[in-house]
Formats: C-alpha cells, sequence, structure tokens
C-alpha cells in the first residue's frame, strides 16, 4: 500500500492543529479541546476551498451553535446544572432540541454553514461547556485552530481563503 504525500501532509497538519490548542489547554487548564475541533479541522484540510471550511463560515458557524446551546440552557434552566449523560431528563431533551433547532435556523444564512457546529451546539445545551468563560475559550480555541489552518494550509501550498470562499472573491 503505498500513502500519498498528500495524505501524509493532512495527518501532520492534522496533528499540529489539534496539537497547539491541547498543549495551550495542558498550560492553562482551560477547556481549548472539544469534540466539533475534529471535524472542523478535517473538514479545513480536506476541502480547503468548500464555503463551510472557510474561516468565516467556520467562526461563525460555531458562533451560532454556541449561542444556540446557551440559550436553549437557559429556556431549559440549566445553566448551573452540571452534565449528566446517563440521566437525561425532560429538561435536557427540551434543551438538546431548542439548541439544535435554533444552530439549524441560524446556519441557513450562506456564510453560518458549519456542521461540526452542529456538534457544538449539543456540547453546550448537554452542559459539557456551559459557562461563559468555557464559551469564550471555546471560541478562542476555534479562533486559534482557524488561523493556524490559514497559515498551515497555505504554508504547504494548499489554497484556502483567508475569510470567505474564493468564489465569493471573483
Amino acid at each position: 500500500m503505498r500513502v500519498s504525500a498528500t495524505a501524509v501532509t493532512t495527518v501532520l497538519l492534522a496533528g499540529v492543529c489539534i496539537g497547539v490548542p491541547a498543549a495551550l489547554a495542558c498550560w492553562t487548564h482551560r477547556p481549548l479541546v472539544f469534540p466539533s475541533l475534529g471535524p472542523t479541522i478535517y473538514l479545513a484540510l480536506t476541502g480547503p476551498t468548500t464555503e463551510p471550511a472557510c474561516p468565516r463560515n467556520t467562526l461563525l458557524g460555531h458562533l451560532v451553535s454556541a449561542t444556540a446551546g446557551y440559550a436553549a440552557l437557559a429556556c431549559a434552566g440549566l445553566t448551573r446544572t452540571p452534565p449528566d449523560l446517563t440521566h437525561p431528563d425532560g429538561r435536557r431533551v427540551l434543551a438538546v432540541a431548542i439548541a439544535l433547532g435554533l444552530t439549524c435556523a441560524g446556519m441557513a444564512a450562506p456564510w453560518t454553514r458549519h456542521p461540526p457546529g452542529g456538534a457544538t451546539t449539543l456540547i453546550v445545551a448537554l452542559g459539557l461547556l456551559r459557562t461563559p468563560a468555557q464559551l469564550l475559550d471555546l471560541m478562542a480555541a476555534i479562533a486559534l485552530t482557524s488561523a493556524l489552518l490559514v497559515v498551515l494550509n497555505r504554508l504547504v501550498g494548499r489554497p484556502y481563503p483567508v475569510w470567505r470562499p474564493f468564489a465569493e472573491c471573483t
């Protein structure tokens, strides 16, 4: 089996893109790594010129998702309730349903479509990241990762927009 240079490059870039926020998380003891960061990185490395992968959609999509998740927590009265994935009650069911519905509505605009945001809204609505400080950490990690993706994709010669998809720049 022969491995292509593109595959090796993708593996290395993925390692750097998740390794940097993970190292910062170890150093700062802040939640800078979370499940939806993986698909965000994958999308930008395997489909860098697609609309959902561009930095604008990444940042705005996660912002919409985190906001929707927190709004759903507030509606269900769960902002101060720790997560309990093994015994969800009616309020948690309500929170995840509201969160995903608000996320879908918020991502209806082309400039906010970012599928990994669907995971972010559930991470928040389930209470895994639920405080305003944790949501700021989440967005800081998204911003850092987006910047890394711009720099690294361009460094290896992959076309990747700085903000919006290339098709909108013409």
